[in-house]
């Protein structure tokens, strides 16, 4: 089972195969990881915190890297490991009595409405931002994409830990294989469960990765709208996508029980 991310697996499990990113970069990691796993009810503090974070990192990165989705991709490949995900165990003590599909449904729902909030809270925001303030929208946008794929990524994780299909390897393989899980819109392959790093986050996939993020970054855009029709609409664009996401690899996972043998 894939237990909740501990000290010693980040100090022992590096990604020297993703390139070497630098403290700014690795410190926005942390803070993605951190949205994903925060059990604050207003999601605007940490959406501000995450969001001025990016600033920095955004412009250590450079605008062409930003530009092409780079950036983007390297930040949440860099969280992605770092993400809390909870074992079969723990999740079925913290909802006792129910079934495995129960517990399914009860984890997409909390996802839909955490990535609602983040779309919400984006939203509102852009509503009562002095408008000079508004030069910093890209930043926002950016933030409320890496923040809503962080919590989708440790939705697909834990679906998987769950239904007994858990990927396998060290902590980065684990996180890459949940990232391009996401991506994908798919449950991880078994047969590529335990790939190495390489397969997993090869040029192939990180151009998925990219590609994925900047429409989801496209999505995003909906929260900009004036006034609080940008929250409304932010709230259920996320919502629905999260929905569908965590149903679809949820089938699939169900599916795959219902064909082992025995």
């Amino acid at each position: 089972m894939l237990p909740v991310l501990r000290n010693r697996d980040r100090r022992r499990d590096r990604r020297p195969e993703l390139g070497r990113p630098g403290p700014a970069q690795q410190d926005v990691g942390e803070l993605v990881a951190r949205v994903a796993g925060s059990d604050q009810p207003d999601r605007r503090a940490p959406m501000l915190a995450l969001a001025r974070g990016l600033g920095g990192s955004a412009r250590a990165a450079g605008v062409r890297a930003v530009a092409a989705g780079r950036w983007l991709a390297d930040v949440l490949a860099e969280a992605a490991p770092r993400i809390p995900v909870r074992d079969a165990a723990t999740l079925a003590a913290q909802h006792p009595g129910r079934t495995t599909d129960q517990i399914a449904e009860a984890l997409v729902k909390q996802a839909t409405l955490v990535t609602a909030g983040f779309g919400a809270a984006a939203g509102g925001l852009a509503a009562v931002v002095a408008p000079p303030t508004l030069l910093a929208a890209p930043v926002q946008l950016a933030a409320e994409t890496l923040a809503i794929a962080a919590v989708e990524i440790k939705l697909v994780a834990e679906l998987h830990e769950l239904y007994g299909e858990p990927a396998h390897g060290g902590l980065t393989q684990r996180g890459s294989a949940y990232l391009m899980s996401w991506v994908r819109q798919r449950a991880v392959e078994p047969a590529a469960a335990g790939a190495g790093l390489a397969a997993v986050l090869g040029h192939a996939a990180k151009r998925e990765l990219r590609s994925r993020l900047l429409r989801r970054l496209g999505r995003s855009t909906t929260s900009m709208a004036p006034f609080l029709a940008g929250a409304v609409a932010g709230a259920e664009v996320n919502r629905r996508a999260t929905r569908s996401l965590g149903e679809k690899v949820g089938a699939e996972l169900r599916g795959r029980q219902l064909t082992l043998p025995g």
